[in-house]
C-alpha cells in the first residue's frame, strides 16, 4: 500500500503599504512562510520583479529544496554503503527563462555542485558514483519538469 505524506504551511502577505494592490508599484511583495514550531522564512519576489533582495524568493527556495533533497538522499546512501562523509556543501544554481512577452517563465535547469569530503581515499569512487543514484530517489527532483544536473567533487579528509 502506498504511503501518503502531507505538508502544510501558511504563506502570509505582509506587503500592504496602505492601499493594498490598488496599483502595481504601490504594494510590497513581502510575505512570510510559516509552519508550526518553525522559524519564519521572510520571503519576497526576485528583485527583478520588484522584490526585496534581503528576503528569500520562491525561485531560490526551489533551488534550495532540490539541493537539500539531493544532499539528504546522498548522505543516506553513503551511510548505507559504508562511505563516511565528513563534510558536504553545495553551491547550487538554477536557470529560469522568461517567455517572449515577459509575463511568465520556467526553470530550464538546476545545477548542483556538491563538494564532498570523505574519511578515506578508498571511498572516493563510491562517493562519486552514489550521486548518480539520487535522481531516481529525490522526491523534489522527481517532481520537476526540467533537468537537475550535478557536478560533484570528492575530497579526502586530511589525516591528522
Amino acid at each position: 500500500m502506498a504511503v501518503t505524506h502531507r505538508y502544510e504551511l501558511t504563506v502570509r502577505w505582509t506587503g500592504n503599504t496602505g492601499a493594498g494592490t490598488s496599483g502595481y508599484r504601490g504594494y510590497s511583495r513581502d510575505h512570510e512562510v510559516l509552519g508550526d514550531g518553525k522559524p519564519v522564512i521572510a520571503g519576497s519576489s526576485d528583485p527583478a520583479f520588484r522584490g526585496d533582495a534581503a528576503r528569500w524568493n520562491p525561485e531560490e527556495l526551489l533551488v534550495a529544496a532540490l539541493a537539500q533533497c539531493h544532499m539528504l538522499w546522498y548522505l543516506h546512501l553513503c551511510a548505507t554503503a559504508g562511505v563516511v562523509v565528513t563534510d558536504y556543501a553545495d553551491t547550487a544554481s538554477g536557470t529560469m527563462a522568461m517567455d517572449a512577452a515577459g509575463g511568465g517563465g520556467q526553470f530550464t535547469e538546476v545545477l548542483l555542485r556538491p563538494a564532498v569530503t570523505v574519511a578515506d581515499p578508498s571511498m572516493s569512487g563510491k562517493a562519486r558514483a552514489l550521486h548518480e543514484e539520487i535522481g531516481a530517489l529525490c522526491y523534489i527532483a522527481r517532481s520537476v519538469n526540467f533537468p537537475v544536473r550535478h557536478e560533484p567533487t570528492v575530497r579526502v579528509a586530511a589525516s591528522g
